[in-house]
């Protein structure tokens, strides 16, 4: 839990309405109690107050999985047995912020609540670890902070030793959320208060993406996501009638309602049933989903690499029967059953025919209804529900249609080879889905098995096959012929030529990722650009030379764990940056150069936006590789720990030093009053100041320049 704690924790941007950083007071306020409820047993709260303005995250927050989540430990006790998780108490809040999501927070107040029977008088310790935000910002989390509660009215006689005793912590930490009143009381325990943070004054700042936490806002932005949830859902139903299990049951249906139904009023009307039919099916299938997995469930394993390996495996499964080399189905037993009960003479039969349409075409509908309700999860309870909704919707509509205007089946396109086309193309593209989540678990893991151009080359293959398949240069074992025209030579239709046309363009638009391009219209989609093995330097950018400047020295501390994390402007402009405070005054000795301390994150989404719109343009980049040596101090980078003998005690952080997000969250926070990123300062190699203020977030580039020449200049005064 540590470990995805750690890899987990964000430095979120921000936009500074003043170049003047300094440090922000910890909105938090902590204190702990027993509750006594019955003879031996107690509630175990942590209180938490929050401060106007700011939140914390829910134990299953949602969003992209940058949120970090809240940790309450109870150590173990001899005289203490600790009853299930601990459960969240409060007013839950459900947001959604581009782009992380849908998100769920506690505003005001939130209690902790772990449920316990104590036979004795003892104390009780433990620890909870935070993160808090605000509509601007996410301050970088601490480290786990020590708390006890004393037992004074459960009888016996209290061990002094009792806190020695106390040993690893137990399976009590949050995981399980609760709504309702706070669960505070008046007990018989003493309780303690956290220690609290440094007392500085702070000044508003703004995050980009971030929305107005207004419930009107945040009301609207979540019917938004969830209008395009429903839209997206729907075209994937109208994506399904294509297939080949779904388009030729049309006709036999429909023509099974008109023939059987005394009257073409009753046929319409039966035809509206099992339409009907199919939208209750998948929409209750939906609420399943929501009731037994959670509002944030799939969210969540979308963010876990074992089910996202799962995801590969299925999506290759799928993606191979597509191919034609097997076909997945339900048990045969299922189809009988419901097929038995169906019929046109009530409403239940016409029901069941539903029903054994939905189990027949399994093999067609299941790859478009899994990834659907993957995606789904991200709008929160809702989400499931509303996605089946909009795709049952796209998937029943035709039924109806066509029994209500029945002369449009004689020019409805016969069954046929076309409907295998389709069903092999959507193959093609479970395959390249199955990339994305395989992706996903190696990133997590970093086993570097899939890296930036081994992914895009895989799809730039897949994308050719989809085009030259389309073109009919591809046979299969199970394609029928190509349709002749006068002369008895094959030909292509013009709506597969564009369909190919298509396929080949995104596979040229993909080419120049291969040697460093960005790819900004699918970067959600492919690896970072971190994990890109350069072949004979970037790809320049902007203008800016790819070769960085020549030096006799060069960074390498932490530089092979910090490489696939640099963001794609650093590689593409051939930028020499520094991971360590020491080596870069070093450099700086060594070059005669000022530093640039670039406080930033691994998530920090205004770090990025900052280095995209900023620091790639020419003038920029210019005076960034010939003017300055560049530190770019990642504060959440939490999984490297310090040897044991640099580990030390911040004030500044009121927490041990450990690791090296920590060092450099140390350094901001204790030379420069500051804990936010992104935050530019600027000194030379004794440390010096050669600003007087820092520069956040502000994408203006005439500023930017104009600061850095400046600092520049002062430089120059002081190193004649």
């Amino acid at each position: 839990m540590k470990l995805v704690r750690n890899l987990l924790i964000v430095c979120f941007a921000l936009i500074a309405f003043s170049g003047n950083a300094q440090m922000i007071k910890d909105p938090t306020h902590w204190s702990f109690e027993a509750k006594k409820v019955s003879d031996k047993k107690y509630q175990l709260i942590v209180h938490c107050r929050i401060d106007k303005g700011w939140h914390l995250w829910s134990f299953k927050p949602g969003g992209d999985g940058g949120q970090i989540p809240p940790e309450i430990k109870f150590k173990k006790n001899d005289k203490v047995k600790y009853e299930g998780a601990v459960a969240e108490k409060g007013k839950m809040i459900t947001e959604d912020i581009d782009p992380v999501g849908i998100v769920h927070m506690f505003k005001d107040k939130i209690d902790y609540v772990q449920k316990a029977t104590i036979s004795a008088n003892t104390k009780i310790s433990g620890t909870y670890f935070y993160q808090t935000c605000n509509d601007n910002i996410c301050l970088p989390s601490k480290l786990p902070t020590a708390f006890t509660i004393e037992i004074t009215d459960a009888g016996g006689v209290a061990d002094a030793s009792d806190t020695k005793k106390d040993s690893t912590s137990t399976a009590s930490t949050g995981g399980g959320s609760a709504g309702g009143d706070s669960a505070g009381g008046n007990g018989a325990a003493k309780t303690n208060t956290a220690p609290a943070a440094p007392d500085t004054s702070s000044k508003k700042i703004a995050v980009a993406g971030s929305n107005a936490s207004d419930g009107k806002s945040t009301k609207g932005e979540e019917q938004k996501s969830l209008l395009w949830l429903f839209f997206a859902a729907f075209l994937g139903g109208l994506a399904a009638v294509l297939t080949p299990c779904v388009y030729s049951m049309i006709p036999i249906t429909v023509s099974f309602f008109t023939k059987r139904s005394k009257t073409r009023k009753e046929g319409i009307r039966n035809a509206l049933y099992y339409s009907l039919s199919i939208i209750i099916i998948f929409t209750v299938l939906g609420v399943l989903v929501s009731a037994i997995f959670g509002s944030t469930a799939l969210n969540s394993l979308s963010t876990n690499w074992i089910a996202n390996l799962v995801f590969f495996i299925v999506f290759v499964i799928f993606g191979i029967s597509f191919l034609g080399a097997f076909e997945i189905t339900l048990p045969s037993s299922w189809t009988n059953k419901t097929d038995s009960k169906a019929g046109v003479g009530s409403f239940s039969g016409i029901f069941f025919m539903a029903l054994t349409l939905a189990i027949v075409s399994f093999s067609c509908t299941g790859p478009i209804v899994g990834p659907l309700l993957v995606a789904a999860g991200k709008g929160g309870i809702a989400g499931p529900a509303v996605g089946m909704f909009g795709f049952s919707i796209g998937l029943a509509m035709p039924f109806a249609l066509f029994a209500i205007f029945p002369g449009m089946l004689n020019k409805m396109a016969s069954s046929g080879g076309w409907l295998n086309q389709v069903k092999v193309v959507l193959g093609f593209v479970e395959l390249m889905l199955a990339l994305k989540f395989l992706s996903n678990a190696d990133l997590s893991q970093g086993w570097r098995l899939l890296d930036r151009e081994i992914f895009i080359a895989a799809w730039i293959v897949l994308s050719v096959l989809i085009g030259v398949y389309l073109l009919g240069k591809l046979k299969l074992s199970h394609d029928d012929e190509q349709a002749k025209n006068i002369y008895g030579q094959e030909y292509v239709s013009i709506f597969k030529l564009f369909l190919s046309i298509a396929a080949f363009t995104f596979a040229v638009y993909l080419l120049p990722g291969m040697w460093g391009a960005p790819l900004n219209g699918i970067s959600a989609f492919v690896p970072p650009m971190g994990t890109f093995e350069q072949f004979g330097g970037s790809g320049a950018s902007g203008g800016a030379a790819a070769e960085p400047v020549k030096s006799d020295i060069s960074p390498v501390k932490y530089v092979s764990d910090m490489k696939i994390y640099e963001p794609p402007v650093v590689k593409n402009l051939g930028l020499v940056t520094y991971y360590d405070f020491d080596e870069a005054v070093a450099a700086s000795i060594k070059l005669k150069k000022p530093i640039m301390l670039d406080f930033t994150g691994i998530n920090c989404v205004n770090c990025r936006k900052m280095e995209a719109q900023v620091w790639s343009k020419p003038e920029v980049a210019k005076r960034l590789k010939e003017d300055f040596v560049v530190a770019s101090l990642y504060c959440d980078m939490n999984k490297i720990e310090l040897p044991k003998d640099q580990q030390y005690f911040s004030k500044d952080l009121n927490s041990q030093v450990i690791t090296l997000g920590n060092k450099n969250a140390d350094l901001q926070a204790a030379k420069f009053g500051s804990n936010s990123q992104p935050l530019y300062f600027y000194v030379d190699e004794k440390g010096n100041k050669l600003a007087e203020t820092g520069y956040s977030y502000d994408p203006d580039i005439e500023k930017f320049v104009k600061h850095l020449d400046n600092v520049k200049e002062n430089y120059k005064k002081t190193h004649p």
